[in-house]
This record gives C-alpha cells, sequence and structure tokens, in this order.
C-alpha cells in the first residue's frame, strides 16, 4: 500500500509547482519562461500571420478552436489513407480502410485514442510517430486553451475592469493559448519522460523489425519477429497528454512500452500530473486558492474511494478459476511483473482521467473494478482530461451552485454572476447528452447481434458495448477488448460519439463563460453561496453521485452489477 500511496501523492506534489508555473505562461502577464519560448513564439505567429496582441470573445474563440481541428482532423486523415506511399515505413505496411483511418484521426484529433487497429501491424513510423504524435501534442493542449477561456470568462474576461455590463468580453487568443500549451508544457515535460523511459529500455529508433532466434530450440518457429519504432516519445506524451494510445496493440501491457517497474511508476504517475496541475492553475487564474483546495478535497475524495474500491475487487480471487488454482488475488489479464495492486491503480487513474492507457487489460477485471472504471468516465471529472477535465468538474460545480441556490431561496450565483435560465439550459443539454449518446446507441447496437461483435455473453457482453461507447464519449480510448470492433458500424457510430462527447462539452461550457463574463458583478454579502469551505465540497460530490446514479443505475444493473450477482449464485 506505500507504493500506491507515493504513486499517488509524488504526482499531487509535483503538480503544485506545475499548476503555478502553468499559472504563470496563461495569465498574460510577462513570465520568466519569456526568455526562452518567446522568440521561438514569435517565429510561428509572425510565419502563420496570427497577431497574438488580439483578444477574442467566446464566439472567436470558439470559432478558432473549431476550425483548428476541423484542418487538422482533415490532414490527418487523408495522410492515415495515403501511409503505404509516404516515408518512414520500413515494414511494408499497407493502407488502412476509409471507415478505420476516419475513425483512427478522428479518434486522435479528440484526444481519446481509441484504436480500433494494432498499431505495430497496422500502422506505419510515419503514421505513428508524425501523424499521431502531433496530435497527442496539440489536443491537449486545445482542451487546456478552452479551460484557460472559461476560467478568465469567470472572471469577467480580460478586459473586466474596462467592459460595460452585456458587453463582449475578452478571453484571450486561442493560437496563443494553443501555442503556450505545446511549447511551454508539453514539450519541456514530454522530452523529460521520453529520456527517463528510453534509459529504462523503451525503445526509441527508426530501424525496422528486428528478427530473433527463439529461446526454445524445440519449437517449430525458429524465428520471432520484434517491431521498434521510436516508441519513448509517442509512450511519453500518451501518458502525459492523457491521450491513451499506444504504440503496440496491448499498450504498456506491452513490455516494450514499460519494461520496468521504475517505467511502470513513471508511466503511472504521468497519467495525472498535468490533469493535477490544472486543479493549481485554475485557483491562480481565478485568484481564488480556496477554490483550488474546495476542487482538490471534491476530486481527491471521489479518486481515493474508487482506487480502494478497485484495489479491494482485484484483491479478491477470479470466479471463473474457483476450485481450479489457489486463493489470491486476481491475476487474470495482468502482467504478473506489476502485480494486482499496480494494475487496478492504473486502470483507476486512467479511467479518472481521459487517458485510457492500459497495463493490463480491463476485460478481465472483477465486475467491481469494472464498475469503478466505468464510473470514473461517465463522471468524467475526477482529475479528466487535460483541461476538458477541469471544464467538467466546472459543469457540475455550475449545477451545484444552482441547487444550492434553489434550497437556500437565493439568486444563485457564483463569483458574483448570476446563473440564469440561458445557463441552466445549457447545462440541462449537457446532462442530457452522454445519456442519450451511450444509452441509445448501446441498446441498438445491443439489440442486432450481427452489429454487436461481442465475445462474452449476458452481463458481461452487454458491459462490453457499453463500456465502449462511454470510453468514446468520455474521450478516454480503453476498451473492454475482445469486442470486435474493427468494423464499419463501430468505426462509423464511435466517431458520431466521439465528436458530440469532445466538442459539445467543450463549447457549450464556453458559451456560458462569455455569458457569465457579460453580468454585472453582485456585491458579496452575508447571504452569498461560499464555494470555498467543507459543506459545498460534500454537496458537489452528493450531486456528481445523484447525477450518475440516476442516468446510469439500470444499465450499471445490466452490466458489472448483475454480473456479480450472477456470479456469487455460482459461488
Amino acid at each position: 500500500m506505500i507504493e500506491i500511496l507515493l504513486l499517488v501523492l509524488i504526482p499531487l506534489l509535483l503538480a503544485w509547482p506545475l499548476g503555478l508555473y502553468m499559472t504563470g505562461i496563461f495569465s498574460g502577464k510577462p513570465h520568466i519562461s519569456d526568455r526562452l519560448f518567446l522568440p521561438l513564439e514569435s517565429a510561428l505567429f509572425r510565419l502563420s500571420g496570427i497577431n497574438p496582441a488580439r483578444g477574442m470573445d467566446w464566439k472567436s474563440y470558439g470559432r478558432a478552436f473549431l476550425f483548428s481541428n476541423l484542418i487538422l482532423g482533415l490532414l490527418a486523415f487523408v495522410l492515415l489513407l495515403l501511409q503505404s506511399w509516404l516515408p518512414l515505413n520500413p515494414d511494408g505496411i499497407g493502407p488502412l480502410s476509409w471507415d478505420l483511418a476516419l475513425h483512427t484521426a478522428v479518434s486522435f484529433l479528440t484526444n481519446t485514442n481509441q484504436q480500433h487497429y494494432s498499431g505495430q501491424a497496422q500502422l506505419s513510423y510515419f503514421s505513428q510517430s508524425i501523424v499521431l504524435v502531433t496530435l497527442q501534442f496539440v489536443t491537449p493542449a486545445m482542451g487546456l486553451a478552452i479551460c484557460a477561456a472559461v476560467l478568465r470568462g469567470m472572471n469577467g474576461g480580460r478586459n473586466a475592469e474596462t467592459a460595460q455590463e452585456n458587453e463582449e468580453r475578452d478571453l484571450g487568443n486561442y493560437y496563443v493559448d494553443l501555442v503556450r500549451g505545446v511549447v511551454r508544457l508539453l514539450l519541456p515535460l514530454a522530452m523529460v519522460t521520453a529520456l527517463l523511459l528510453a534509459a529504462q529500455g523503451v525503445p526509441s529508433t527508426y530501424d525496422g523489425a528486428q528478427k530473433t532466434a527463439v529461446l526454445d530450440a524445440t519449437s517449430e518457429i525458429k524465428e520471432q519477429t520484434i517491431p521498434l519504432g521510436p516508441v519513448a516519445a509517442m509512450v511519453a506524451i500518451k501518458q502525459l497528454g492523457t491521450n491513451g494510445g499506444g504504440w503496440y496493440g496491448p499498450n504498456s501491457a506491452n513490455p516494450l512500452e514499460n519494461p520496468t517497474p521504475v517505467s511502470n511508476a513513471i508511466e503511472t504517475m504521468s497519467i495525472v500530473l498535468i490533469p493535477m496541475a490544472v486543479v493549481f492553475m485554475a485557483g491562480g487564474l481565478l485568484r481564488r486558492r480556496g477554490f483550488t483546495l474546495m476542487s482538490l478535497a471534491a476530486m481527491g475524495l471521489l479518486s481515493a474511494l474508487c482506487i480502494g474500491a478497485s484495489i479491494y475487487s482485484e484483491q479478491l480471487p477470479n470466479a471463473a478459476f474457483a476450485g481450479l488454482a489457489a486463493e489470491g488475488p486476481n491475476l487474470e489479464g495482468k502482467e504478473v511483473r506489476f502485480g494486482a495492486d499496480a494494475s487496478a491503480l492504473w486502470a483507476t487513474l486512467t479511467t479518472q482521467t481521459s487517458s485510457g492507457s492500459v497495463n493490463a487489460m480491463h476485460d478481465s477485471l472483477n465486475p467491481l473494478a469494472g464498475l469503478v472504471t466505468r464510473a470514473g468516465m461517465l463522471v468524467n471529472a475526477i482529475w479528466g482530461g487535460i483541461g476538458c477535465g477541469f471544464v467538467n468538474f466546472l459543469v457540475y460545480v455550475w449545477i451545484t451552485v444552482f441547487l444550492a441556490g434553489l434550497m437556500i431561496g437565493r439568486t444563485p450565483e457564483i463569483f458574483g454572476r448570476k446563473i440564469e435560465t440561458r445557463e441552466i439550459t445549457l447545462l440541462g443539454a449537457l446532462i442530457v447528452l452522454p445519456t442519450l449518446c451511450i444509452l441509445g446507441l448501446t441498446a441498438f447496437t445491443v439489440a442486432i447481434p450481427a452489429l454487436t461483435g461481442n465475445s462474452n455473453p449476458g452481463f458481461h457482453g452487454i458491459a462490453q458495448v457499453f463500456y465502449e461507447y462511454t470510453s468514446a464519449f468520455a474521450n478516454n480510448g480503453s476498451g473492454f477488448e475482445g469486442l470486435g470492433d474493427n468494423t464499419p458500424w463501430w468505426n462509423l457510430s464511435c466517431v458520431l460519439v466521439l465528436l458530440v462527447g469532445r466538442y459539445l462539452p467543450l463549447v457549450i461550457p464556453l458559451m456560458i463563460a462569455g455569458s457569465l463574463a457579460r453580468k454585472r458583478v453582485a456585491p458579496v454579502s452575508s447571504g452569498s453561496l461560499r464555494l470555498e469551505n467543507a459543506t459545498f465540497c460534500l454537496t458537489l460530490v452528493t450531486v456528481i453521485l445523484i447525477l450518475n446514479f440516476l442516468s446510469f443505475l439500470p444499465a450499471t444493473v445490466l452490466g458489472p452489477i448483475g454480473e456479480a450477482l450472477e456470479l456469487a449464485q455460482t459461488e
């Protein structure tokens, strides 16, 4: 248990100074990092014709965000289709089908990295190290940019002191925020992490696959092909950027992608480092340290409950081996060198964020741990993805402020700005959205066996389908593997869920922030709702749990709960 505590506490301690650094680079004020990075950024802005001094209201900011995603997505789709004719393809990998290329491009564009392909077998070095890794740097920075804009809006925008009531507010420059997120944050951290992983034995080469003799001389197969590549660079940003898409099909369960206990610790801590730092950044940009403490307490409480439940679950024996093996933890689908505890911790953290990377197969988890992974994705705000996770957390905060305001008989307001009909209507849409997408498509897919492609019967088979759509909507990317998901139906239906689950939960909060920014600030009084205390924190946690419980309880009964009861009956 000491190892588990260290793997959670170390990134939390590192997140504090990192969050202060992120506050500085997104504050719009001169910063010590300007000396190193400003010349490069200025050159990029001159080449692209962008005026970094130009402010944007929420509409301009949102348009820039969507336009940049459209261009990147089209470019990635075309390059993936043409990979067999492009350079850096020493193993002669052939082209992808159009539906798989589309799904892969959209999946990485949305910071999801849901993989319906096996990387080392179906993608060239160019596709992996140029196309996908570029998206792995840019897309988390896009989410971080939206988060910074939303936080500025909650403070009235950068022109709050001079703007009139109902006047559009300056939420920053999208392109400046995007470039700073990549150049000043993700690139330096990924460089250090890649060097650490390469030192542990993760491959970092553009040589083709290597052939070697097998260890068992009596085997009919005398030679083994070992695919290589610039793996360390991809794994570093895979983990730091809450991306999750690995070089190899088994992801970080593969010994080349995660060879040692040290590499496993580095990769585990990298999952939550920046999401935790965003919480500290939020308090800095809002100039409310108490809000950071409240947010950390709410997320930390939910995270600890999930981690404890997952580890407890995986310490129980696997019911499938009852009477066939010695009693012990559930090691099905796990690397013995990592064990049950480290695998359960990773599974929990990777679904509390939008990472989705794995060092064990989630399909083999006991029902309670499988429920925990689904719950983390459905909440999608326990740390969450870079930027987008805290935006989702703010949605829960706004809803809680509204409900608490009604309970005390006051007009709901946050930081002196009223939450009114327009904001509540938009928040209501966000509450209903995942239910419609996930439950609707799960029901349709399960009803048509020819489309389903699941490898398990009964409750677990339903859970496989539900998990896949949940993973797509939450921009997570992990899966209950065994699902036959490389089909036109799965590729195209997941593309729809990926797009809806990424853009509406980012653009709608941006709209709400723009609306709040224009409002007159009411003076603080004895009747004002205070967010920086234990009462609001517990109310917020309760609202998060109730909303998800009411929305997905029936689906949970047909999945992990039903499976657990079924297994208990057979024991």
